[in-house]
C-alpha cells in the first residue's frame, strides 16, 4: 500500500511532467506542419493527396513509404528521409523540379531505370513531391 508521502511526491512527480510532455508534443506538431508547408512551397503540391496517388499508381508495391498504410515494397528504395538526399535515384541532383520530372518520367534521367513511367500528372507528382519532402 501506498503511503501519503510516497503517494504525493508521485502526484509531484506527474503534474511535473505533464507539462513537459504537452510542450513536447505541441513543438512536434508544429514542427511537422512548418514542414509541410515548406515542401508545399517548394513543390506547389499537397502532401495530404499524396497516399491515396501512391496507392492508385503501385508506388506503394516497390517502396517502403512513412506513413502510407501497406507501403512496404522492397524494390525500389525506401523514400523515408528523401528531403535529406543529394541525388534522386542516384542520377539526379535533390529539387522540386527534379523529383516531380523523375516521378512522371523517370526514363528521361535514366533510360534503363527499373522505375515505371506510370501516367502520373504533373500536379499528381506534385502532390507525391510534397508528401516525400514531408516526411
Amino acid at each position: 500500500m501506498w503511503s501519503l508521502p510516497r503517494l504525493y511526491v508521485w502526484a509531484l512527480a506527474l503534474a511535473a511532467t505533464c507539462p513537459a510532455a504537452t510542450i513536447a508534443a505541441q513543438l512536434a506538431w508544429n514542427s511537422q506542419h512548418q514542414t509541410e508547408r515548406v515542401a508545399r512551397a517548394m513543390t506547389g503540391g499537397d502532401p495530404s493527396h499524396a497516399p491515396e496517388i501512391m496507392r492508385r499508381y503501385g508506388c506503394t508495391g516497390c517502396h517502403t513509404i512513412p506513413g502510407v498504410a501497406g507501403a512496404d515494397g522492397q524494390v525500389g528504395t525506401p523514400l523515408a528521409g528523401l528531403r535529406g538526399r543529394v541525388y534522386i535515384a542516384g542520377v539526379a541532383t535533390n529539387s522540386p523540379d527534379n523529383l516531380v520530372r523523375w516521378i512522371v518520367a523517370p526514363q528521361a534521367f535514366s533510360p534503363r531505370t527499373a522505375m515505371p513511367a506510370t501516367g502520373i500528372t504533373e500536379a499528381e507528382a506534385r502532390d507525391v513531391a510534397a508528401y516525400l519532402y514531408a516526411r
